[in-house]
């Protein structure tokens, strides 16, 4: 039996992507990420922050899909991820 469109789950995935590069092809998959490229330094920088990120919505009893932006923005701001930058206005 088909979930109707009301009843299905609202998917969230954090992308991480390593724009350095070392010739390595770098694939992580896990709950709620997907983490591509970047030197081995990167990669591992990127999935330890993504377990944390899991671990504190663990924590909360919550899933990626049910925090807001601001929860979200928090929480990557605790285990140590920053803001892009604003962009410049001429």
């Amino acid at each position: 039996m088909s979930q109707s469109p009301s009843k299905k789950k609202n998917p969230a995935i954090l992308l991480g992507l390593g724009l350095d590069s070392d010739g390595h092809k770098r694939v992580t998959r896990g709950p709620n990420f997907a983490l591509v490229g970047g030197t081995q330094e990167t990669h591992e920088v990127m999935t330890e922050k993504a377990i944390k990120i899991n671990e504190k919505l663990a924590a909360k009893g919550k899933q990626l899909a049910e925090v807001s932006a601001e929860e979200f923005e928090d929480i990557a701001h605790s285990v140590g991820l920053k803001p892009p930058p604003s962009p410049q206005r001429n």
